[in-house]
């Protein structure tokens, strides 16, 4: 099987490509002066029937012969133009305004999350007017509207949320920032967290294995954030949030154009929380007493002419977190036995480098160069437990775009390198390791807009833990209607498990770690490799004169290897080892969109969950995963006025099912959990006034029912006793949270 999908890879374009295509683009200047793609122009042969329409980004393909010679370009407010057309060479037309015509003014409303048509892989774009929905103060808050992504509390200490993906994980999720990987490693516990939500411009999120251009580490999907470009047009941005429980924080973005080629921006973060609560009377604060500190510099290049853009990044943050007992003082009770507490100090540097460049004389052909470089460091206790871990990370990616005789047929070829120093101290025992890859990869994408498209990609990595191997991934469109999508894909993703960093919620507890797997080179373990399967489908509709979308997706990850972290063995330990073949994580999606009005729409999902591992006491499902959830959404914008002032408001409905919890039958009676956990209700919601262009205002509430689990820490009147457990959430341990905010704009 995975030999035939390997050489499906190699052959497929040499047959493809004996399709005679035209592929161009079709631009137009805007106000700014900027050449940009113009979408929705009619592009036809004179004296023929065979048509197209160009995309988002002004591409489009067309049929050809060699008796065809005039191609016409037809777009209202536009000259219609007519080109010679003499070889299958692509190339590029500018169109330009009509002086003499009546303005027709055409008005739509731009979705703020959407799942294209075109592309061949299932990717969902998700825009700033969608993240200001609700109060994403960061990115692991930014899906709090989307059902895609599952969000919850990773434990009772830190207050900090965790993703899921197709029922995996975060660590299973390559999560990149403009492309390039960037929570990983040491980062992947709290890395989420240091991402404000004010600097993100759009986030891409892709079900299944994904591109193989940005590595072999992904398995259930992609998220890539894009942040806010330097050239954006507000001179100043100011993001002031407060809430109830105490929660601070303040965002400044500063934009300066320095020349005609360079612009830069600089992004200030600062939250804070110093508010003792412990609203279920456990003696333990439900959230942690913390302050960070984030500042990003970029730098943007734009050289339109020679055809060169390039990126500078520079970023230091600063995180604390302390937690624990509400009495903790770390002046005196550190490491001490008669009061538990925790602190988790983070400092991390970033900086980046990215340098694109477009052959004027063809379009098509393009290279870039990406460069990252992070130093995280973590030194943290948890009771009398150390974890400390450091890990330097060095990323490089060289990427050729080109054609395979027409633009119908593209590729990309190139070489990546990563390097991973980890120095890391778990009880005073060293687990330091190094890992080395050099990879290299080919993506070809057949890219027939009208009915059929696929990227096909495979990679080689040779590693110096993992070994040499090759990762084949494959997504294929077909669209047999108007406004009927069908996908599908495949791939095989390979990891290492950082046991510690990714599960540093084991360290909130008093269960001693039993390290079962010893054959493998990483903590004893083998890598992770599983394959992605997925089938999606998006159907258009209309209902009732208004626009609807309906999408039902289908994937399946089965793992050739996992590493599992067992809490079921014995509520005293947790053992890790490796499992070969048995587990797996399938997820069905059927989700609802509903466009009511251009003030009014509807967002419906259901997800049903099957996550099973083999377990040592046999097959079972994961802890802490609910079989079946649904989620609602309903928002509401007005017309802006001619101060472009509006109202906007949002609720936000999600209902999680049971979800199993671990074996504790063998505690104390009063320390045992039950089976499993009652299912939950959770609803928040959001207004906001726009009293301009400049300046809103926000007002919201999280989790406005005030659920909250019970006996969320397990033997909490005994810290230092054997049950002592903070790890098993399955719901918020605070109740309702309240907040407001105002932003700022200067242009």
């Amino acid at each position: 099987m995975k030999k035939i999908f390997c050489t499906i890879l190699i052959v497929l374009p040499l047959f493809l490509q004996a399709q005679e295509q035209l592929k161009g683009k079709v631009m137009a200047t805007a106000k700014n002066g900027d050449v940009v793609g113009l979408q929705g122009v009619s592009v036809y042969w004179a004296g023929s029937t065979i048509g197209t329409i160009s995309n988002e980004q002004g591409e489009f393909s067309i049929a050809y012969e060699k008796s065809y010679k005039s191609l016409v370009f037809s777009y209202v407010g536009y000259k219609t133009d007519t080109v010679i057309v003499k070889s299958l060479r692509p190339f590029e037309h500018v169109m330009r305004e009509a002086q003499d015509l009546d303005e027709v003014v055409v008005k739509t409303k731009k979705k703020k999350s959407s799942v294209s048509y075109l592309y061949s892989a299932n990717i969902l774009t998700v825009n700033e007017d969608e993240l200001l929905k609700a109060a994403c103060c960061n990115l692991s808050e930014s899906f709090a509207t989307n059902p895609s992504i599952d969000v919850n509390f990773s434990d009772a200490l830190t207050g900090t949320k965790q993703i899921k993906l197709l029922g995996l994980t975060s660590p299973y999720i390559l999560i990149a920032q403009e492309n390039i990987p960037n929570v990983r490693g040491a980062a992947q516990a709290y890395g989420l967290t240091f991402t404000p939500g004010t600097w993100i411009e759009s986030i891409q999120i892709t079900k299944g294995a994904g591109s193989v251009v940005n590595g072999y580490e992904s398995i259930a999907g992609q998220i890539n954030t894009e942040l806010k470009k330097p050239t954006a047009k507000e001179k100043l941005f100011v993001n002031a949030f407060g809430s109830s429980e105490g929660r601070l924080e303040l965002n400044t973005h500063v934009n300066q154009k320095v020349s005609d080629r360079w612009s830069t921006s600089l992004f200030l973060h600062g939250n804070m929380h110093k508010i003792e609560h412990d609203t279920n009377n456990d003696g333990f604060l439900d959230m942690p007493i913390y302050d960070q500190v984030n500042v990003l510099n970029r730098w943007q290049y734009t050289d339109v002419e020679n055809g060169f853009v390039s990126f500078l990044n520079f970023r230091y943050l600063k995180d604390n977190k302390q937690t624990g007992q509400v009495d903790f003082n770390p002046d005196t009770d550190k490491f001490s036995n008669l009061i538990w507490g925790s602190e988790i100090n983070t400092s991390r540097v970033d900086a980046s480098a990215k340098l694109g460049y477009v052959f004027p004389e063809t379009p098509y052909e393009s290279v870039g160069f990406q460069f990252a470089y992070s130093n995280h460091d973590q030194n943290a206790y948890f009771g009398l437990r150390n974890y400390d871990i450091e890990h330097q990370s060095i990323y490089a990616n060289g990427i050729f775009n080109s054609i395979l005789g027409s633009t119908l047929h593209k590729f990309k070829a190139g070489l990546n390198y990563t390097y991973d120093e980890y120095i890391e101290n778990v009880d005073a025992q060293d687990y330091s390791r190094n890992e080395r890859s050099v990879g290299g990869f080919f993506e070809y994408n057949f890219d027939n807009l009208d009915d059929f498209s696929l990227i096909a990609g495979l990679r080689m990595d040779v590693h110096n833990l993992l070994g040499v191997f090759v990762t084949p991934r494959l997504h294929v469109r077909y669209a047999p209607w108007a406004k009927g999508v069908l996908r599908a894909s495949v791939g095989r993703g390979k990891r290492s498990a950082n046991i510690f960093a990714e599960n540093q919620k084991i360290f909130g507890s008093s269960r001693q770690i039993d390290l079962r797997s010893t054959q493998g080179k990483i903590y004893g373990m083998n890598p992770e490799v599983a394959w992605n399967y997925g089938v999606s489908y998006l159907q258009g509709f209309n209902v009732f004169g208004k626009n609807a979308e309906l999408t039902v997706d289908y994937y399946t990850t089965r793992f050739e290897n996992k590493v599992i972290i067992d809490y079921d063995e014995n509520p005293q330990s947790v053992v890790i080892y490796d499992a070969e073949n048995g587990a797996y994580a399938s997820n069905l999606q059927v989700q609802l969109n509903y466009t009511w009005s251009n003030a009014v729409d509807f967002r419906f999902a259901y997800k049903y969950y099957d996550v099973k591992s083999p377990y040592l006491q046999g097959d079972m499902s994961d802890p802490l995963q609910a079989k079946h959830r649904f989620f609602a959404n309903a928002g509401y914008e007005s017309t802006r006025n001619a101060k472009g002032g509006l109202w906007r408001f949002d609720v936000t409905y999600n209902w999680i099912g049971e979800q199993r919890l671990p074996f504790t039958g063998l505690n104390p009676v009063p320390y045992q959990l039950p089976e499993n956990s009652p299912s939950y209700s959770l609803v928040n919601a959001q207004m906001t006034k726009v009293f301009s262009n400049t300046f809103e205002v926000y007002v919201g509430g999280e989790n406005i029912g005030a659920y909250q689990q019970k006996n969320a820490i397990v033997a909490s009147n005994d810290p230092f006793g054997p049950y002592f457990d903070t790890s098993q959430i399955y719901a918020p341990i605070y109740g309702a949270m309240y907040y407001a905010g105002l932003r700022f704009k200067l242009f």
